[in-house]
């Protein structure tokens, strides 16, 4: 397996190590054709991106592609906010983006003190504890996943299940009946075996991305390759390797509404 575009990557815009010509080098020098700058999204309290510094961040990226001559999304890995499905990527800032990935994560201004209690908290206190979810957990995390996927033109789910429960098989319809991409994420640990199986079952498509914090890690599929010598998927199913580029749902949103 050749990785042709790694399209999760952060920077110093959020909490990763890097430049975006930082991560940008590090992808021409490993024969990447694609690169995903896709910082936190403006909802995550601590460490994500500010409004105030898209237009560096833009330029940024389009200074990269030019001197690296690697192709450099302007993207984002923005939050799942609740079971209602909002993100904190409104559509009034889709102009200012090329790539529009999204997880769940802690930290972040949820929708309503009912998503922090019923949504935010038993994911987490469950994955922390090690406990198993409840039923209604599971099925609270479904929706949202769900609903995020049908109400956006997310391109990509990231790291499906990490600290948090929910059906992945239901995800997983959704996201190939939408167009939306499952990752298969090298850094996090976030499906079983049995889990990643039936999803590949119900033939949803896959990119395998780095998460990549540090610009040593860009490129990185150690991860995915050891669970892929036990779960086979095939190369067909997943569309940034050997060559191949994915097509992104959100770029032809974009284009069909005229925000491009």
């Amino acid at each position: 397996m050749i990785l042709t575009a790694d399209y999760h990557t952060h920077t110093i815009y959020s909490h990763g190590k890097g430049t975006v010509m930082d991560n940008a080098l590090q992808a021409k020098k490993i024969g990447l054709k694609e690169i995903g700058i896709t910082d936190h999204g403006f909802g995550q309290i601590m460490f994500g991106l500010r409004h105030k510094k898209m237009p560096q961040l833009i330029a940024d990226c389009r200074e990269a592609t030019e001197k690296t001559g690697v192709k450099v999304l302007v993207g984002i890995e923005a939050d799942l906010m609740g079971e209602g499905g909002e993100t904190d990527l409104k559509e009034s800032d889709y102009p200012d983006f090329d790539l529009f990935l999204m997880g769940i994560h802690i930290f972040i201004r949820y929708s309503s003190l009912r998503d922090i209690f019923r949504f935010m908290l038993p994911n987490l206190i469950d994955a922390k504890l090690k406990l198993k979810p409840s039923a209604s957990t599971v099925r609270t995390t479904t929706n949202a996943y769900i609903n995020a996927i049908e109400k956006n033109p997310i391109d990509v789910i990231t790291h499906l299940n990490f600290l948090n429960f929910s059906d992945p098989v239901e995800v997983a319809k959704a996201a190939r009946d939408n167009g939306t991409y499952i990752e298969l994420n090298s850094k996090k640990t976030h499906l079983t075996d049995e889990e990643l199986a039936a999803v590949r079952d119900t033939g949803v498509r896959f990119v395998v991305n780095s998460d990549a914090h540090s610009v040593d890690r860009i490129g990185d599929t150690v991860r995915v390759e050891t669970q892929l010598s036990r779960v086979e998927i095939p190369a067909s199913q997943i569309d940034n390797i050997d060559g191949k580029l994915p097509s992104f749902r959100f770029a032809a949103y974009k284009k069909e509404h005229g925000l491009s």
